[in-house]
């Protein structure tokens, strides 16, 4: 088995030769990076890399391609059921599409076109990640000064340990499993079960006050995701792992053992808006954890000014 991240354009079979099973990452989802290129270069860029692993797999003979992907592909809103294996991906207007969405839907149709065609291909698409030195917008959540919650809506959580994604992985290899197929914990978290274990206090927004400073932070460059990404932390996307699981497949963490390895990892930390304060790398952006940051911190803020006039 091998894994890739970058497969050189000279002669891309030559990085595969010898291979039987590719395991391809789809997007690093790296925060510290500058976002430097716009959506339609991030997205040509993203499709001929994954057509490239395709084709040198396939004129290598490897048998079997993984792709890793992520489930926020099927979007998130208030009142989603949980996401079954078979869904369908929703339609996205262009706003959603310019960020890490729209580059993990690019390499999702490049992989649907390509499961048609030897050798299996089969797309992983996990809940929220967590694990030694992962960094998202959902880690980055919860290095902010408060959790941004949105009337109304009620945010279970669920994660994903990197070690059972790489089990999935070679499960579905060993038992030929193709297609997509979601990857979670069995266990769920409810919003009061986080807090108590984060011992972060919540700020609560209504739904146009969050999105709608988001899209003015992105508007004027604060933020490099579109305010669509700020879904991903306040409404569900829990995953079913239904066909994962009728295989036999079991995870070996559990989301409330997930969160703990995800508050010690970011234990220390500060991001404001985004950007970890006293660090080397507070130029970075965190997508949704940046506008988590700002807008949970202003609204405190308000709130303690609020107070000090009555």
């Amino acid at each position: 088995m091998r894994t890739l991240d970058e497969v050189p354009e000279q002669d891309p079979q030559d990085a595969l030769a010898g291979a039987t099973v590719v395991v391809l990452v789809t997007h690093s989802g790296d925060l510290v990076a500058p976002v430097d290129k716009g959506r339609r270069e991030r997205e040509a860029a993203i499709v001929a890399h994954t057509q490239r692993v395709l084709g040198a797999a396939r004129a290598v003979g490897a048998r079997h391609v993984v792709a890793i992907g992520s489930a926020v592909v099927y979007g998130a809103w208030a009142d989603r059921p949980e996401i079954q294996d078979a869904d369908p991906l929703p339609r996205t207007d262009d706003a959603a599409r310019d960020g890490l969405v729209g580059d993990l839907l690019a390499a999702a149709a490049v992989l649907e076109r390509g499961r048609r065609r030897s050798p299996l291909v089969t797309q992983l698409r996990p809940a929220a990640v967590v694990g030694a030195g992962v960094d998202t917008f959902v880690t980055r959540h919860f290095e902010a000064p408060r959790l941004l919650t949105v009337r109304g809506a009620v945010r279970p959580w669920q994660f994903v340990h990197v070690d059972d994604l790489a089990a999935a992985a070679r499960f579905a290899v060993d038992h030929a499993l193709a297609g997509v197929l979601t990857v979670g914990a069995p266990d769920v978290l409810d919003p009061a079960q986080v807090e108590a274990a984060s011992g972060m206090r919540r700020v609560e927004l209504a739904a146009a006050t969050a999105f709608g400073t988001a899209e003015r932070l992105h508007r004027v460059g604060v933020l490099p995701a579109p305010a669509s990404e700020l879904a991903f932390v306040v409404y569900p996307w829990t995953v079913a792992s239904d066909r994962l699981r009728a295989a036999g497949w079991e995870p070996r963490w559990s989301s409330a053992a997930c969160l703990d390895v995800l508050l010690e990892g970011v234990q220390g930390r500060l991001a404001v808006a985004g950007r970890r304060v006293g660090t080397r790398d507070a130029a970075a952006l965190g997508a949704a954890g940046a506008a988590v940051a700002l807008i949970g911190t202003a609204a405190v803020w308000r709130q303690a000014r609020a107070r000090r006039r009555g």
